[in-house]
């Protein structure tokens, strides 16, 4: 049964410099009328990575994005978060912060755009490609929703998530491109 309101989702990475920030603004953008998003890091580098910030700058993302950490979002200033995503590995096997709320926990992994080595090019692609399968997972979830509106938000994005897991392995390498392939 879908709740009342915005689900309130917090995305965590470890750094809050990549895939969370991208999570984040397509949440925040193509979810907007069922989501309100944030996001955060565990270790958070303190700056959003360039590559991530060209791929939401076409999406009308009213937000600044910040690299930010998951303190803010625990303790006993901090507002309910429904559901924590986790995009990294990392992330998701740490031990979370307990957050206000009864928030509950789905992992939606990609590889880390940002550990691509090699050309602007090849770097460029490696986000674009973790961008657009952010991307084509949240429409898929709000066309879900929008034709289903018994169902809750959680328990779709966690049977989602095994697609994430079941990626191809052309689908992760075309994430992670070999800087070796053409040398």
């Amino acid at each position: 049964m879908l709740l009342k309101g915005k689900k309130r989702i917090l995305v965590l990475c470890t750094g809050n410099s990549a895939r969370s920030i991208m999570a984040e603004a397509l949440f925040a953008t193509l979810g907007e009328e069922r989501f309100d998003a944030c996001s955060a890091g565990s270790n958070p580098t303190g700056k959003v990575n360039p590559y991530a910030l060209e791929q939401i700058e076409h999406l009308g993302f009213s937000a600044t994005p910040r690299s930010k950490s998951w303190d803010e979002f625990s303790g006993a200033n901090a507002f309910d978060i429904d559901i924590v995503v986790t995009v990294c590995g990392n992330a998701a096997n740490e031990v979370c912060p307990v957050f206000p709320g009864e928030s509950k926990k789905v992992h939606w992994g990609l590889p880390d755009p940002a550990a691509q080595e090699g050309t602007e090019a090849q770097k460029r692609e490696a986000f674009s490609v973790c961008f657009n399968v952010f991307k084509q997972k949240i429409q898929e979830l709000m066309l879900e929703l929008e034709q289903n509106s018994d169902l809750d938000p959680y328990s779709l994005m966690k049977a989602m998530q095994a697609s994430f897991s079941s990626l191809s392995e052309s689908e992760k390498a075309s994430i992670n491109t070999s800087v070796h392939e053409g040398v």
